[in-house]
């Protein structure tokens, strides 16, 4: 298996937010809150590091005061940047039930017989709860499937691999779609 990334993306800023150079960060932490626990943030623009100074959490979104940044302007340039935290300075979980979703990312997907039927690829969240994405080798198609114990009721990051229960849709008497 590929060695995991040491930077693990933790938020991107969108829209700047009033006129005193707020931003809005979608963060992609359990709780939108805790992205600004972790001190300075690197992102994907060199020689850039962020460090929020003080956020507010509305609806999915946090926003946000950053060091140095006290105008519109200035907070409409950062628009679309990501921002990473070194995995090193993130807890291990003890639990076997939590993991970050970036460990899974380039783990096998199997079906219950052993079949390998693609590599997780994303677990994007389109606002209706989180999916998986696998894609097969052999087409390059991915599929979505969504993301919960009973889909994937197997996860063995150890070893690799998680398990895929593939869901049936369709209601009795329903055709599938063409």
């Amino acid at each position: 298996m590929a060695e995991k990334s040491k930077l693990l993306l933790m938020g991107k800023i969108g829209a700047a937010h009033g006129i005193r150079g707020q931003v809005r960060i979608a963060p992609f932490t359990q709780y939108p809150q805790d992205i600004a626990a972790y001190g300075p943030l690197s992102t994907n623009r060199a020689g850039l590091t962020i460090t929020i100074d003080d956020l507010r959490v509305q609806k999915n979104v946090v926003v946000a005061r950053l060091k140095g940044i006290s105008s519109r302007e200035d907070a409409e340039k950062l628009n679309g940047v990501e921002l990473y935290l070194d995995r090193a300075l993130l807890p291990d979980h003890g639990d076997e039930d939590d993991f970050y979703h970036a460990d899974l990312i380039g783990l096998e997907a199997r079906i219950e017989d052993g079949t390998v039927i693609g590599e997780v690829i994303a677990l994007p969240n389109f606002g209706a709860g989180d999916l998986i994405e696998i894609r097969d080798p052999r087409s390059g198609d991915t599929y979505l499937y969504p993301f919960t114990k009973a889909v994937v009721p197997h996860i063995r990051i150890e070893d690799g691999f998680v398990t895929i229960v593939v869901p049936t849709d369709a209601e009795p008497g329903e055709e599938e779609p063409d």
